[in-house]
């Protein structure tokens, strides 16, 4: 897969392109690091279904990049309603 913007070619394994389901997302951080763990939860119990470890300013730009993807979304879809919060709170 070639990445237009930047000119470098993009390897993905097959496993990788099936894509992992996630309906819980938990974040963590230290001063160096961001930990975001997508969950798949099922109750009684839920599992990591894939964990990404990033540095502050990357995760920033990962927050911009998914704010102008939204906004590009609802504009040519309609708005999102956001979902409620789940029975029982939430997990931070």
């Amino acid at each position: 897969m070639a990445d237009p913007e930047s000119g470098i070619n993009i390897k993905i394994a097959d496993e990788e392109l099936k894509g992992r389901y996630s309906n819980l997302l938990r974040i963590t951080h230290t001063r160096e690091e961001f930990i975001l763990d997508f969950i798949n939860v099922v109750p009684p119990q839920g599992a990591v279904t894939a964990r990404i470890v990033t540095s502050p300013g990357h995760l920033k730009r990962i927050l911009h990049a998914l704010g102008d993807n939204l906004k590009r979304y609802e504009d040519r879809f309609g708005e999102i309603v956001e979902a409620a919060e789940p029975e029982g709170g939430t997990l931070n």
